[in-house]
């Protein structure tokens, strides 16, 4: 197989990272922990469990920062969308939705099917809801947390974008 044959294009990509604020909180949290700890203590008990208490906040941010939702077109020009493992061909995708931040909480309520793929981050205040035409999958549809839905929606499924973006309120 050629190289040319192999090659993608990225056309879109979004880390979902935590709030800058949610930093500065776990910032402070460490401080009170450590000081709570090393409170009437040598020196040691302030520095060791400061180090350890930091490194493991880093690690829990970083890792709910994790997420990246993926966009590319192969050689071939078919278009895949990439959530963590999960890979979405848009072909599949008989209808499109960008879900505003004031209809998030009726889409993950009791609306919700719970055999939808769902990726949902509370920071993230809008969504985007793919609709599945494919027999060999029992997944109905996907409901994304995505910081631009429009420029999800216009890199993914470019011909669907206009009549999912209908009820998106412009920024």
């Amino acid at each position: 197989m050629s190289a040319k044959a192999t090659e993608t294009t990225v056309l879109y990509q979004e880390r979902q990272w935590v709030p800058l604020y949610w930093w500065v909180l776990a910032a402070g949290l460490v401080a009170l922990m450590t000081a709570q700890i090393a409170l009437n203590r040598s020196i040691w008990w302030m520095i060791i469990p400061g180090i350890a208490l930091s490194a493991l906040a880093i690690w829990v941010l970083l890792w709910w920062s994790s997420t990246v939702i993926r966009i590319e077109q192969d050689a071939d020009g078919s278009r895949w969308l990439t959530v963590g493992q999960a890979s979405l061909p848009a072909d599949v995708v008989s209808r499109s939705l960008a879900v505003p931040e004031s209809a998030k909480r009726n889409a993950m309520g009791r609306q919700l099917d719970p055999a939808a793929f769902v990726v949902s981050h509370g920071w993230v205040p809008r969504m985007v809801m793919l609709v599945l035409d494919d027999p060999a999958d029992p997944t109905p549809y996907w409901l994304l947390s995505a910081r631009d839905p429009e420029k999800i929606l216009r890199a993914f499924v470019p011909e669907q974008a206009d009549e999912a973006l209908v009820h998106m309120p412009r920024r």
